[in-house]
């Protein structure tokens, strides 16, 4: 499947996910990586499409009925190991297939502290604070190990900018193949528009250049010589 990257900072999570171009007559609405699964969840996937759509709606009847029984918004542990239950579930009983695709579910609990989990096709899940899957996840993974930092989570804009220029790791070409999701804390689901994505695109590859072009410092002539020497 293409690539979605998921990433947790203090105050917000952010997914990132590569978009296919869309034929010229599809509406490009129909054509979703991201999905809202209560207020305070959402989910992205790599994989298969139709397996998704059934997933989503299991996980979006199962957040409501929790809401009805508990009385409060479930909790994001609750929700991913009951998608991945539901995975699991499909690969050891006969005349079914296991569901073909990888996700990433992020949100708050009601403490407000921000969640990011992966779950597998196996039924495994693991709590992460930045993850990538689908093609090339592991070099974009990779990518984020090197540059990911507690500074980082505590700054909105840089989580977002991280998103991005991970994502350009593997996405050639730029933001019109991007879907952008934000949630911060206490705050609805926003997909970032297009002209948004673009702009934070073109200022990651602006630093990309201006890093390339920086001259590299002289050795200062003591130790050229003394290189000479040797």
């Amino acid at each position: 499947g293409s690539t979605a990257v998921g990433l947790r900072g203090d105050n917000i999570v952010v997914l990132g996910v590569e978009k296919r171009s869309v034929p010229k007559l599809q509406d490009e609405r129909t054509v979703r990586k991201i999905h809202k699964l209560d207020d305070h969840v959402c989910m992205a996937f790599a994989g298969l499409t139709a397996d998704a759509r059934i997933l989503v709606n299991m996980a979006r009847v199962e957040c409501q009925s929790y809401r009805l029984t508990v009385e409060d918004p479930v909790s994001m542990s609750y929700i991913a190991r009951h998608i991945a239950s539901v995975k699991q579930h499909f690969t050891q009983r006969p005349g079914l297939r296991p569901f073909g695709l990888s996700t990433l579910i992020v949100g708050f609990d009601y403490d407000g502290s921000a969640h990011l989990f992966q779950t597998d096709p196996s039924g495994t899940y693991h709590e992460w604070k930045a993850n990538a899957i689908g093609r090339s996840g592991k070099t974009v993974r990779e990518f984020l190990e090197k540059h990911y930092t507690d500074d980082i989570a505590k700054s909105d804009d840089k989580c977002i900018k991280l998103t991005v220029r991970a994502l350009l790791e593997v996405v050639q070409s730029g933001g019109k193949n991007i879907e952008l999701a934000v949630m911060r804390k206490g705050q609805p689901l926003e997909i970032l528009d297009t002209s948004t994505v673009e702009k934070l695109v073109e200022e990651t590859e602006k630093r990309k250049g201006m890093r390339k072009q920086k001259p590299k410092r002289k050795q200062p002539e003591k130790l050229k010589h003394l290189n000479a020497g040797h």
